[in-house]
């Protein structure tokens, strides 16, 4: 599969929100991503990416695309770096090993898996002993769901940037949230999916 490197950027975005939002972008909205003011010009990518197999369009049905199975491997293998709290900080743990997940969850590049210990993201659905696939990055979006150093364990939270200073959030009402200078937290990075087996 031969693809141009806006249609694997276009790709990489819609994959990328089905990942977050659990449905597909419209014509506007990968419009905007991409500043491109033509709908015939974003009908001309979504087209050539299904006609390589990377995309499926479902006409007549509003935000209806799916990726592909030509747009990759169906499963990739990520590290399992540990467990973190998603209540109090805990420290994570190097254990080694390597877990098979859906190959779109991981995506964007390097990213590994933590398990989550606590119920303080709940009210996300996130519930203890789950899996969390991170990418990592430095600067994440405000309102984005994060793992963070802080006091010297890991945490998962919805972060606020608040005039020099971060609010860890989390998603209980039974627990308050954590405002620190900004020096004091190390985001680890986002989560980009969710993994539970019941």
């Amino acid at each position: 599969m031969s693809l141009t490197p806006r249609q694997r950027e276009i790709l990489e975005f819609i994959r990328r929100f089905l990942t977050e939002r659990g449905y597909a972008p419209s014509l506007k909205e990968i419009g905007q991503a991409f500043s491109l003011s033509s709908s015939a010009t974003i009908h001309k990518h979504l087209t050539a990416l299904e006609s390589r197999g990377a995309l499926r369009r479902r006409k007549g049905k509003r935000r209806f695309l799916e990726i592909g199975q030509a747009a990759g491997p169906d499963f990739v293998e990520l590290p399992l770096a540990g467990t973190m709290a998603a209540g109090k900080p805990i420290e994570t743990l190097k254990d080694g090993n390597k877990i098979s997940v859906p190959a779109f969850l991981a995506a964007a590049g390097p990213a590994y898996l933590l398990r989550v210990s606590g119920d303080s993201m709940l009210e996300e659905q996130i519930r203890d002993g789950d899996l969390v696939v991170l990418e990592p990055t430095a600067l994440p979006e405000n309102g984005a769901m994060v793992v963070a150093l802080v006091q010297g364990g890991a945490t998962l939270k919805r972060i606020y940037w608040e005039k020099g200073k971060i609010r860890l959030q989390p998603a209980s009402s039974k627990l308050a949230s954590l405002t620190l200078p900004a020096r004091e937290v190390k985001i680890q990075g986002v989560v980009r999916g969710l993994l539970r087996k019941y």
